[in-house]
């Protein structure tokens, strides 16, 4: 019998990561061997257990899954990476490719469905959910610049224009402009609407 695909399992919900792990470890030909809380701890863990396929929860602490999977790339080019998401937002999606991810799923996919995900992904393939995928096309590309984009996500905690310039080392000034940009092009009220806005398409 062949040796049985090694995966790492990265979740920050035990419930969800205990559950996956019992029910990969099912199939004869998968076997769980190392299990993380947060990103940090993957990255560790993937090296460490030299795992074939790491599937990783999107929205972790420390790294997200397309964080971890970027540094995988690099210590361990062999690991091919699974997101498996409750927030299947379109500039995930693409963000997520451009990282190398090869397999891209909701959280309400079934264990036979990530079971064969893995299995694709292993030999060499890819497996990017249809309705994730077409959602992510009827979007298109964020119309922000990695700058706007920036700003706005400092914007997002509600910090004052002032505090945002500092984070960023622009002029307030200059933050102003790019705020204003960026709800120009999202067609949004306020900065806070442009906020909301970009944050549900994945944008920041």
């Amino acid at each position: 019998m062949s040796t049985p695909i090694r995966i790492l399992l990265a979740d920050d919900e035990h419930l969800i990561r205990t559950a996956l792990a019992q029910m990969l470890d099912l199939e004869d030909d998968l076997t769980v061997v190392a299990e993380a809380v947060d990103g940090e701890h993957a990255v560790t863990a993937a090296v460490k257990h030299a795992v074939d396929v790491a599937v990783l929860d999107l929205q972790m602490p420390k790294l997200d899954g397309i964080a971890v999977a970027e540094q995988l790339s690099e210590q361990l080019p062999g690991c091919a990476c699974v997101i498996v998401t409750s927030h299947g937002r379109p500039g995930h999606l693409k963000r997520a490719l451009a990282a190398g991810v090869r397999g891209f799923l909701p959280k309400t996919t079934s264990a036979v469905t990530l079971a064969a995900v893995v299995r694709t992904v292993h030999e060499g393939g890819r497996h990017v959910d249809p309705e994730l995928a077409a959602e992510a096309i009827a979007a298109g590309d964020s119309p922000l610049t990695p700058r706007e984009a920036d700003v706005l996500e400092l914007a997002a905690t509600g910090a004052p224009i002032e505090d945002i310039a500092e984070r960023a080392s622009l002029s307030p000034g200059t933050v102003r402009n790019y705020l204003s940009n960026a709800m120009t092009k999202l067609n949004a009220a306020n900065r806070h609407e442009a906020c909301a806005i970009a944050r549900r398409m994945g944008w920041i």
